[in-house]
């Protein structure tokens, strides 16, 4: 399968939320340090080209639930992708229908400054492409109603040149990647900390329609200790029968 080699980097809590209050802890800042150095510091352990995220999560960090400034009957775009420029980093967004507000082609990321890539479904509108186009935001079209994974990471590596993608979902888009065989390697920043909260989202999540909850196991590659009792944890992910192996 002519893909990027994916990575998936998160920082986590002892109970494995991705979000909630522990964050505000102090305990949690040598960990949210030490995400940052692995895979954009000044020497990174993660040589990679880009990384990708969900909506939402795009919204909560980068767009705000902004509305995307549309042109209502915009003149028709020219079919296909379309690759505004090539970047040493990118930021690629999985948003099928194409909803998210940017203002910008590119964001910065503490001191990281990626251009953004858009991944957009068949249901993505003429007028959200025509939007993309006028801020010189590039996307890439994989699927007619929901994300055709196999194509979104041949169309990065081959019109990008993407060869190691970091994946930093949502915990649904960390699973449903997982189950479609498409995650080489899960990273963990474990902080020492935990807030119980039973609604905050989990590393992983099985959503209906897009993925199962068919068990994996993984292989410990690496186990680290660091500043402030953090945990550094690295697994190959293992396929079985119920999944197709990248």
């Amino acid at each position: 399968m002519n893909r990027p080699y994916i990575f998936c980097h998160m920082l986590t809590s002892l109970d494995g939320k991705i979000m909630g209050n522990y964050m505000d802890l102090p305990a949690c800042e040598p960990a949210g340090d030490l995400f940052y150095d692995i895979a954009f510091g000044e020497d990174p352990f993660y040589r990679h080209q880009g990384w990708l995220s969900g909506r939402v999560t795009t919204d909560d960090n980068f767009t705000h639930y902004r509305a995307p400034a549309l042109t209502p009957g915009a003149p028709t775009v020219p079919e296909g992708d379309f690759v505004a420029q090539q970047a040493p980093m990118y930021y690629v967004s999985v948003d099928p229908k194409g909803k998210l507000g940017w203002e910008s082609a590119t964001l910065t990321y503490e001191t990281t400054t990626a251009h953004v890539i858009e991944v957009l479904t068949e249901e993505a509108s003429n007028d959200y492409k025509a939007f993309l186009r006028k801020l010189g935001i590039s996307y890439i079209l994989a699927g007619k109603d929901r994300l055709d994974y196999a194509l979104a990471l041949e169309k990065l590596k081959t019109r990008f040149g993407i060869q190691v993608l970091m994946l930093g979902g949502g915990g649904v888009l960390n699973w449903s990647f997982l189950q479609a065989g498409m995650c080489d390697e899960v990273s963990l920043v474990v902080a020492p900390a935990a807030d119980g909260n039973p609604n905050t989202q989990s590393l992983f999540l099985a959503k209906e329609g897009l993925s199962t909850d068919a068990p994996l196991s993984f292989t410990l590659l690496g186990a680290e200790t660091s500043e402030g009792s953090t945990l550094w944890l690295r697994y190959r992910v293992n396929y079985g029968p119920a999944t197709q192996a990248p």
